[in-house]
């Protein structure tokens, strides 16, 4: 089941996209949580907005000591079984219990609640993403091959997004109500999830790094990947591409019906365009990275989408048409946010297994995690709150204010575009390119066969 590598041969298509199955219920949940569950307790359960903004920003700062931890255990972990497949198995259950008991809450929920069991599906998915993306850092070896099975994972991912998508589109057009349609893609998500998991541990092996025997991990191991200058610039662009992102997730629902004026049927559609995009965009992203380095491409990415996202406001009201090839660009671009962020982290962690000898694969995705689910909760917290401050009320709809809709406006515009520009501000002076990894690579492959010998 497991193996230790000592060659960078390149890694076989089918491979990746087997191993890439774990994306599928990933991308899915992404879509569920970020889009319509928060939506979804605030219009049809009846929870104060303020409340489930409050509530997604506490479990995700509880989860920040919990993530390096997580991250640090899956490194030390040795089983008959491979060190990240045995954490895949135990990701999945926990998953589905969290989104089982969110998907049953009744009206008027509390808060506590919510956050008991967003922290237990919370925790299922940080298990899934570490060991996901530790195991793909030692699955593919080489710059370029990383960046290729990460924008595999994407695609793969964009797949698991779009038929999530699709369920609620459809039990409209049968007549069930909006609510019905959140819970069958609840449903969709708990039988997808132990599927996905079964075929990649069935189908990818495991790739265990040679280590250097006597080292042990302290804290000043700890403070040297935070400080590490290739990673400092990864977690701060991870931070800011994942605030804007998150803050014009957490509102679309509301802006796409009140501001833009389309039905739930056509706001649904416009979002699957959008996510569909990434099939595209993630390998091509990829492709171009390997033309102009990760971090350029990450850059042109930002502009790009910025770019695209202030010409919403001058498009017709009610007209899917108009909307549809922006919003296809702009998921287009922002799906090379973390394609390429998490492809980089891939070769910050060859140089730190080379500096310090032990693999921390686990601990540097547990980092770069972090920072997302940081930006996740704090733009559903700010987000709502600022639309609950201004006077908006998700209840009335199009029946708000001229005020209260201006507001909403702004705020799902202004929000993404300040936090992705700073994020390429951040891939100013990144040194970590090809030539180097490539360099880190020949080091790190001459030190393994030294030790295999």
């Amino acid at each position: 089941m497991t193996k230790h590598a000592n060659s960078s041969s390149s890694l076989p298509l089918g491979l990746a996209i087997s191993f890439a199955a774990t994306s599928l219920p990933l991308s899915a949940l992404g879509i569920a949580v970020s889009v319509h569950l928060p939506a979804y307790f605030a219009a049809n359960i009846g929870v104060e907005l303020a409340v489930v903004g409050a509530a997604f920003a506490i479990v995700r700062f509880i989860d920040i000591p919990i993530e390096p931890a997580l991250g640090i255990l899956m490194d030390r972990t040795k089983s008959p079984i491979g060190r990240y497949r045995l954490w895949t198995l135990l990701g999945a259950p926990l998953l589905m219990l969290g989104l089982y008991m969110l998907m049953t809450a009744g009206r008027g929920v509390g808060q506590s609640y919510l956050i008991t069991w967003l922290l237990v599906m919370y925790l299922g998915v940080s298990i899934l993403f570490l060991s996901h993306s530790a195991w793909a850092a030692t699955l593919a070896r080489s710059y370029d091959d990383r960046a290729r099975l990460f924008g595999v994972m994407a695609a793969v991912g964009v797949g698991g997004a779009v038929s999530v998508l699709m369920i609620p589109i459809v039990m409209e057009q049968m007549g069930y109500s909006e609510p019905q349609g959140i819970q069958a893609m609840i449903w969709y998500i708990i039988v997808l999830a132990p599927i996905a998991v079964g075929l990649v541990v069935w189908r990818t092996p495991e790739t265990l790094a040679t280590e250097v025997t006597g080292q042990r991990f302290q804290l000043r191991d700890y403070w040297e990947l935070i400080t590490d200058h290739s990673m400092r610039r990864i977690l701060l662009a991870d931070l800011a591409l994942s605030l804007g992102p998150g803050w014009m997730a957490a509102l679309y629902i509301f802006y796409s019906r009140d501001s833009l004026q389309l039905s739930g049927g056509a706001t649904n559609i416009l979002l699957a365009i959008y996510i569909v995009a990434g099939v595209a965009g993630a390998p091509m992203l990829a492709w171009v990275a390997t033309r102009i380095s990760k971090h350029r491409t990450v850059m042109v990415c930002c502009v790009s989408y910025s770019l695209l996202l202030v010409t919403l406001p001058f498009l017709p009201k009610g007209s899917l048409l108009a909307a549809a090839p922006i919003l296809f660009l702009t998921g287009f671009f922002a799906a090379g946010f973390s394609v390429l962020t998490r492809a980089m982290t891939a070769d910050v962690a060859d140089e730190v297994r080379l500096r310090q000898g032990k693999e921390r694969s686990g601990l540097l995705y547990a980092l770069t995690t972090l920072t997302s689910k940081i930006a996740a909760g704090a733009s559903i917290f700010l987000t709502f709150n600022v639309l609950s401050q201004v006077g908006y009320d998700p209840k009335l709809g199009q029946a708000n204010s001229p005020e209260a809709i201006q507001a909403l406006m702004l705020c799902f515009l202004v929000g993404p575009v300040v936090f992705v520009m700073l994020g390429a501000l951040t891939m100013i002076g990144y040194r970590l390119d090809a030539e180097r990894a490539a360099d880190v690579r020949r080091q790190l492959d001459a030190r393994d066969a030294g030790l295999a010998n």
